[in-house]
């Protein structure tokens, strides 16, 4: 017998096809009615140049969502991570692969560290998180004050390599042809998401993750290992956000201790835009990907717009974080009525 039951799209799929069509309307609306730079293949480009760091940080911030936690410690690892790698480059007369090791072992000492507290000592990620963030801002000071540029020959050459994508390009004012490019830390970025994505999706660890997100009690009575699972979740985190702290340095080519300021924030937000609920268990990675290109998008046509002043976009932000909140709230009803 055929069953009358009505195949239903899953919250996670049912968030990402939302965000999904959100951009793409926002971007074909702001190319018809804006025009000027959005028209050119490589002002999309230019966002994935400029925000490949916090696609890969807005990754872990996802993972560890997705298991019901936070982590606000992220834009001060970038921080430290940018300033000690540039002390060690410039200072130090150091070379670039041990610099990426020292931004990957910074970054997995704070995941471990955060990790242990939250699962094993089961202190608020919240609270262990802000600890985390005024230590890294801290010592990020004390390593070095002054922002620098580095020097570096090498470390320069690999800041200006661009990657040139065929097709793409656009001819200028003068009647020259342009070629589209990307930067190194584009193809990093990209790489994380499909790993990441398939840690989530095919992998019996992904799915702890989910389960351990959606109901703690489930997954015990399951046999999965909740405060090891949620260990993992903050060690991956901390390795992305080494990752991603020194694709950040790549971009700005500075230590500097502002450097991440805020972008723990935009990592959360575009967490949520991409669907990733708050409280854990349901969350995509190519939802987050989306996140972010909403997120940036929204901001360049905030600016594009004429209205550049910084409380524009935070209205524009704050707007767009209730709209998806509102979303989620309704995806969560219709969960509880199934």
């Amino acid at each position: 017998m055929k069953s009358n039951k009505k195949k239903t799209i899953s919250d996670s799929n049912l968030l990402l096809l939302i965000t999904v069509v959100i951009f793409f309307v926002m971007y074909a609306g702001a190319v018809l009615f804006l025009k000027g730079g959005f028209l050119r293949p490589q002002a999309f480009l230019n966002i994935l140049n400029t925000n490949a760091a916090l696609i890969i940080l807005a990754c872990g911030m996802s993972l560890v969502m997705i298991t019901g936690g936070i982590d606000i410690s992220l834009g001060g690892q970038m921080a430290l991570i940018s300033m000690c790698c540039a002390v060690y480059l410039d200072y130090m007369g150091g070379n670039i692969a041990v610099s990426i090791l020292i931004a990957l072992a910074i970054g997995l000492a704070f995941g471990a560290v955060i990790g242990f507290l939250v699962a094993y000592l089961d202190i608020q990620p919240f609270i262990v998180s802000l600890a985390g963030m005024f230590f890294a801002r801290g010592m990020t000071t004390i390593v070095h004050t002054a922002p620098f540029n580095v020097a570096n020959e090498k470390f320069t050459a690999l800041k200006a390599t661009r990657i040139i994508v065929p097709g793409l390009g656009t001819v200028n004012r003068k009647g020259i042809y342009v070629d589209a490019y990307i930067e190194i830390g584009v193809i990093v970025a990209l790489i994380v998401v499909v790993l990441m994505f398939i840690l989530l999706k095919w992998t019996k660890l992904g799915r702890a993750f989910y389960a351990v997100g959606g109901n703690k009690q489930s997954a015990l009575m399951l046999g999965i290992n909740v405060k090891r699972t949620k260990f993992l979740a903050h060690l991956i985190c901390g390795l992305l956000a080494g990752i991603g702290g020194y694709v950040l340095f790549l971009n700005r080519g500075s230590g500097a201790v502002t450097n991440g300021n805020g972008m723990e924030m935009d990592a959360i937000a575009s967490s949520i835009i991409g669907g990733t609920l708050l409280t854990g268990g349901v969350g995509n990675i190519i939802g987050t990907l989306f996140g972010v290109l909403s997120l940036c998008t929204i901001q360049n046509i905030v600016s594009s717009a004429g209205l550049g002043e910084a409380w524009w976009t935070g209205i524009t932000i704050a707007a767009m974080l209730c709209l998806f909140l509102v979303i989620q709230s309704i995806v969560m009803a219709r969960r509880k009525k199934g």
